[in-house]
């Protein structure tokens, strides 16, 4: 994987660390953290998927009623929400690799709610694996990498290449609440 952690630590900006990277590159990195997900969660039970853990950080300002702004994520809302994250931005890179400039967002999230076996979670993580390779295939032979968007929280231009990466980005954000969801969840079963 790419070290996303040069972004928040200021060494480099995500055009410099992603700006460059091919099709190919991208299909790569994409397919290590489907893979890298699908790791994390190779033996986890239905009971892990909507296992409640202790979160006293947990702060959604996005969350779509105020009973749930401070509500732990479960591993299943945690998968519906990266893979949501990381559609979007390969949808949006696929536009920007088109030529096309557009205002707003792309996002389509499957309900965390829903969510509650691990096999629902595997699938879920290998349809948004499906989606975001497809995106790809949707890019020109010759794509647009002069067409950029700025970001209100990331600094500098970004072009199709870096917007495909901000979903690998967030995604690998939430890797370390994932491993701390499944360490909780294990530890209650024991």
């Amino acid at each position: 994987m790419l070290d996303f952690g040069a972004i928040a630590r200021k060494e480099k900006t995500m055009a410099e660390l992603c700006g460059h990277l091919t099709i190919d590159e991208l299909r790569d990195l994409t397919n290590e953290m489907a893979d890298m997900v699908l790791g994390l969660i190779a033996d986890c039970t239905d009971a892990d998927v909507t296992f409640v853990p202790v979160d006293p950080e947990a702060q959604d300002d996005y969350a779509e009623n105020a009973d749930e702004v401070n509500l732990p994520w479960t591993l299943g809302h945690v998968i519906v929400h990266a893979t949501a994250t990381a559609e979007e931005s390969a949808f949006l890179a696929a536009e920007l690799a088109r030529g096309v400039q557009r205002a707003g967002r792309s996002r389509a999230e499957v309900p965390w709610q829903s969510i509650t076996t691990i096999a629902q979670c595997r699938e879920r993580i290998k349809e948004s694996r499906r989606m975001r390779l497809a995106s790809l295939e949707m890019w020109p032979a010759v794509p647009h990498l002069d067409n950029t968007v700025e970001l209100r929280y990331l600094p500098g231009p970004i072009n199709p290449p870096a917007r495909f990466c901000t979903g690998l980005s967030h995604a690998s954000g939430h890797v370390s609440q994932m491993v701390e969801i499944i360490r909780q969840a294990k530890a209650a079963r024991a």
